[in-house]
């Protein structure tokens, strides 16, 4: 049995323990419904890397747990507060639904985090990180779809960025410490609607940014002290298989240890929160054409040593009365 504390992360477990256990659970298929969730669980253990992946998943009877992803259907079962003091327990449970990783209390989101996405842009690079909000509403698990609203047809875009969750409560905290606040990182899509976020919302980003599904996250969290360096990750956006984003988060204008710092001067990050960092160059609205979600579309998400985040696209099927009328179209490529 493992047990773990956030703040130490205190462990009783050897490494040739779980050296044994990956060996075991390489052999599974990969066809299906679920193929991309076994590809997302493949794409971990192929890193190379022995580190803890926690999953929140529902179980056969509707159940919601925490576990260590054991394989690509089964976890063992974390009993206590994955906030404070928790043990991973030798007891396997069968998952039967991957869900994202934690139900945040808030989603805080930095723009024009990334060097060759703000050149891409035309944009000045900031003197300070680009601070908004997407309502959690937005929160979506992997592999549900991305419902693209009646009103947002044509403008909506995939963004490929790591995502930070805070472990305990963090305040002005030093930069020097800020990774003590980490309980994991995971993958996260922050999907927006080209046209709200320029128009709609009063030239506020969180309109454009808070439809319902457009914050896919998973498919788990990646304990920091599994994660040697978070600006060094490999990242990469697919859309239908084509590759659209290819960066690493060595990128970023202001690092994570930087960003949890800024962010937590005189505001308390609770447990939970879960920080977007920014994305990297190639989304759908510079390029020439511009490329926007459509019904049928897959976009999967991938961070070395995290995994992969997919989800299809589709279109709303309720009626919704437009609202954002006579906007000039050529607004939404500045």
């Amino acid at each position: 049995m493992k047990r773990y504390h956030v703040a130490s992360k205190q462990v009783n477990a050897t490494h040739e323990n779980r050296l044994s256990r990956k060996s075991k659970i390489l052999s599974f298929g990969i066809t299906g419904r679920q193929g991309r969730t076994e590809r997302a669980f493949l794409s971990i253990l192929l890193s190379g890397r022995l580190c803890m992946k926690i999953v929140r998943f529902r179980d056969h009877s509707g159940l919601i747990h925490y576990g260590e992803w054991a394989t690509n259907v089964s976890a063992r079962l974390i009993e206590g507060h994955i906030f404070d003091q928790y043990e991973v327990t030798d007891r396997v449970v069968q998952i039967k639904k991957v869900l994202a990783p934690v139900s945040p209390p808030t989603i805080l989101c930095v723009g024009l985090n990334y060097r060759q996405h703000a050149e891409e842009t035309g944009a000045k690079i900031p003197d300070y990180p680009v601070l908004f909000i997407k309502a959690v509403n937005a929160l979506n698990d992997p592999d549900d779809p991305i419902v693209v609203p009646k009103i947002a047809t044509g403008q909506v875009d995939y963004e490929c960025e790591l995502a930070v969750v805070i472990g305990k409560s963090a305040k002005n905290v030093e930069r020097s410490q800020a990774l003590d606040y980490v309980l994991g990182f995971t993958c996260a899509n922050d999907v927006r609607a080209r046209r709200w976020q320029k128009e709609g919302g009063g030239k506020q980003w969180c309109r454009g940014k808070s439809f319902d599904t457009f914050c896919p996250l998973g498919p788990c969290l990646v304990t920091p002290d599994d994660v040697s360096d978070p600006n060094n990750l490999k990242m990469t956006t697919k859309l239908n298989g084509e590759t659209m984003q290819d960066s690493t988060t060595s990128d970023m204008i202001f690092d994570v240890p930087t960003l949890m710092s800024f962010l937590s001067e005189g505001t308390t990050l609770l447990p939970g929160t879960v920080i977007l960092t920014g994305t990297p160059q190639g989304v759908g609205f510079t390029r020439n054409p511009p490329i926007f979600l459509k019904d049928g579309d897959l976009v999967t998400i991938e961070i070395e040593h995290i995994g992969m985040l997919s989800n299809p696209v589709q279109e709303e099927q309720e009626e919704a009365a437009p609202f954002l009328v006579g906007y000039d179209e050529r607004s939404l490529f500045l």
